[in-house]
């Protein structure tokens, strides 16, 4: 009786695994991981011991504390992180012009693997988008977990449209070019009811909200939501006659998401 010899059999792609952060990022107080991140998301985090990230320093820094909710599978200084390029933090990785596969060979290996940015959430407002590419191009299954998004979160406390909204990321830094861009972006939503999103380098928070005061018709709603999830985060949502009548200072060291329409 002949027998035919057993082929070996490819080892099971791993899943990528897209793993919010909080947004404290780059502020003076952490948040209550268990007060912003599901539980569910953080037994993930914490089994994972391959990761892509943007900056290894803070991927190490956010585990740290999950492990010091529940334990990670591994020592910290056991986990493998890899970076992305720099190039990819400078000009972002949303034009399919990083080719990040292999970043996933341990996932072609077989293991999970998480991709992590430094707030809410990879490859929304933050790079990581080429690294979602490569999965679905090399068969790997992705699976976004659940956590905090802070242009949904903003989005919601602004009483504007929720139902028709665009996200423009960064508006020009050039004065006269972030006026005429904030002229389109308003012309837009007020002839399309379009809610138009935008987003800021802290530092910049006040530039920004100057200009948009400056720059804006008196009747046009203006939504400002900084520091979410953080204790001393505030939304502030009102047309901007009322935004002129009352002036709010913005913090210049916390994330913002700036919003405006009807």
């Amino acid at each position: 009786m002949t027998t035919t010899p057993a082929v070996p059999t490819q080892a099971a792609s791993g899943k990528l695994y897209l793993v919010p952060a909080p947004l404290d990022f780059g502020c003076a107080s952490d948040v209550n991981l268990q007060n912003t991140m599901p539980w569910g998301t953080l037994t993930v985090a914490a089994r994972l011991q391959y990761w892509v990230c943007e900056n290894a320093k803070s991927a190490r820094a956010y585990l740290k504390r999950v492990n010091d909710l529940t334990p990670l599978s591994v020592p910290l200084q056991a986990l493998h992180i890899q970076e992305l390029p720099r190039e990819v933090h400078k000009k972002g990785d949303h034009g399919g012009n990083f080719d990040a596969r292999h970043l996933l060979t341990p996932a072609l290996q077989g293991h999970d693997v998480g991709l992590v940015s430094e707030a809410g959430m990879p490859a929304v407002a933050d790079p990581g988008s080429s690294v979602v590419r490569a999965a679905h191009d090399l068969g790997i299954e992705v699976v976004p977990l659940t956590g905090p998004v802070s242009l949904l979160l903003a989005l919601a406390a602004s009483g504007l449209n929720g139902q028709n909204f665009a996200f423009v990321g960064y508006l020009p830094q050039d004065p006269a070019e972030r006026a005429q861009s904030v002229r389109e972006l308003e012309s837009l939503a007020l002839k399309t009811g379009q809610t138009q999103l935008f987003i800021e380098t802290p530092y910049r928070n006040a530039a920004m909200l100057q200009t948009l005061l400056q720059t804006l018709q008196h009747n046009t709603r203006l939504a400002v939501c900084s520091g979410l999830t953080l204790s001393r985060g505030v939304c502030r949502s009102e047309t901007v006659k009322a935004w002129r009548q009352h002036t709010s200072p913005l913090d210049n060291s916390t994330p913002a998401v700036f919003a405006l329409g009807r």
